[in-house]
């Protein structure tokens, strides 16, 4: 448990790279380190203390005795209220078998895993872009802590690669299947078109959407290892708090069961019924019902967050309200001619990709760093030999103003 603690007293290298927001961490990042934790302590519990301890008839020696335990662990027992009556049907008995206890820690490494597999998919394609966007996040979170100097010189150096990035995913032919292509990317950004300016957009919700389908199969998967409703589990335990009811021995995680089983003398098979106690299912009690609640507290919260997600990117009028606010917070909006320009800045120039970015940014940064990065860019794009020239018209009064909010 000390060397699992000290090998994570590395935050950066355990955090990874900052190109997602913190919903995706608390998936990939905290939940993993939550089910690594519970694999030790009921590994340990498992291989280095005693799992089950089983009351043997008395013309049982040591082997004998020992040999009860082990067939007992490896094979399944099953479950029976004191006051119910034994079936003399076996058959009865097998489909009262608890089949979960031996492979518990598999299932939580195998649950860290299907946690892990969204971010390591994005982690290996997000590239794809063009952009390394690991490495721009983590220059513009360096920002905060340099001289002023070196601050606008990595906020431009960024600016002019994004400008770069920018202008090298852009469609060089126009036939009509681009015209196509782009008429499908501009009704839905998950028609991953690079050079549509809605490939890392549309991936990046495909990933959200993985991590919302992997907790919800989560708790599917869980139905089937354990073979119990799993899925109304924390529901029963608040309701017998809410009761006040004593649950020391529960139906689904019990610490008395039987076990069947038959030795063979010569030609003679003789079948024994022994009482069993496992300890370690009162760690398996406990460490499930916070896994309910920690898997549903994540489904709320990643769920939500993914329509927001949803919202922010296929609502097209989110795009220039984004640039708009810290283009104003920068003055650069006097005219409606700016404001104009403004949303051809924000649909044709950043499109749904520069958008995307610059929230990673912001969620990884602060609102200061963004502030000056979509000014470096806006002063790029009116430099721009092609960028449109509009006009100026008179300043904008209050009317205009929020004809445009």
């Amino acid at each position: 448990m000390f060397g699992l603690l000290s090998g994570l007293a590395s935050w950066s290298r355990l955090r990874g790279a900052s190109d997602d927001d913190w919903i995706d961490r608390l998936n990939h990042i905290w939940t993993v380190v939550l089910l690594a934790i519970f694999t030790v302590v009921v590994s340990s519990a498992q291989y280095v203390g005693d799992p089950i301890h089983c009351w043997c008839p008395a013309q049982f020696t040591g082997a004998y005795v020992a040999y009860a335990k082990q067939i007992c662990w490896i094979s399944n027992t099953y479950y029976m209220p004191m006051d119910d009556t034994i079936p003399v049907d076996i058959t009865e008995r097998q489909n009262r078998e608890i089949t979960y206890y031996q492979w518990v820690p598999i299932i939580f490494l195998f649950m860290a895993l299907m946690f892990k597999i969204p971010n390591i998919l994005w982690r290996m394609l997000n590239n794809g872009g063009g952009l390394n966007m690991d490495r721009m996040v983590t220059l513009t979170g360096s920002t905060q802590l340099c001289s002023p100097k070196e601050r606008d010189e990595t906020i431009k150096h960024i600016a002019k690669y994004m400008d770069r990035w920018l202008k090298t995913n852009r469609q060089y032919h126009f036939n009509v299947l681009v015209r196509i292509r782009q008429k499908l990317s501009g009704m839905c950004c998950f028609w991953f078109g690079k050079r549509d300016g809605t490939y890392i957009t549309g991936f990046y919700l495909f990933i959200k959407a993985l991590y919302v389908f992997n907790i919800i199969g989560q708790f599917y998967i869980l139905n089937a290892f354990m073979s119990m409703d799993y899925n109304m589990y924390g529901f029963e335990v608040m309701s017998k708090l809410i009761h006040a009811e004593y649950w020391s021995e529960s139906p689904r995680f019990p610490r008395v069961t039987l076990c069947d089983f038959e030795i063979r003398q010569l030609q003679n098979i003789q079948r024994f019924t022994v009482q069993c106690v496992l300890p370690i299912n009162l760690f398996n009690e406990k460490i499930f019902i916070f896994i309910w609640f920690w898997l549903f507290f994540i489904a709320v919260l990643t769920s939500m967050n993914y329509f927001a997600w949803l919202y922010h990117i296929l609502i097209k009028q989110n795009r220039s309200k984004y640039a708009k606010k810290y283009l104003k917070l920068n003055d650069e909006i006097r005219t409606s001619a700016d404001l104009k320009l403004c949303r051809k800045f924000a649909d044709e120039y950043l499109r749904d990709d520069g958008v995307f970015v610059l929230k990673i940014v912001a969620k990884n940064s602060t609102e200061m760093v963004l502030k000056d990065l979509v000014l470096c860019l806006w002063k790029l794009y009116l430099a721009d030999p092609k960028t449109p020239i509009i006009k100026p018209t008179t300043e904008l009064d209050g009317e205009v103003k929020d004809s445009f909010a």
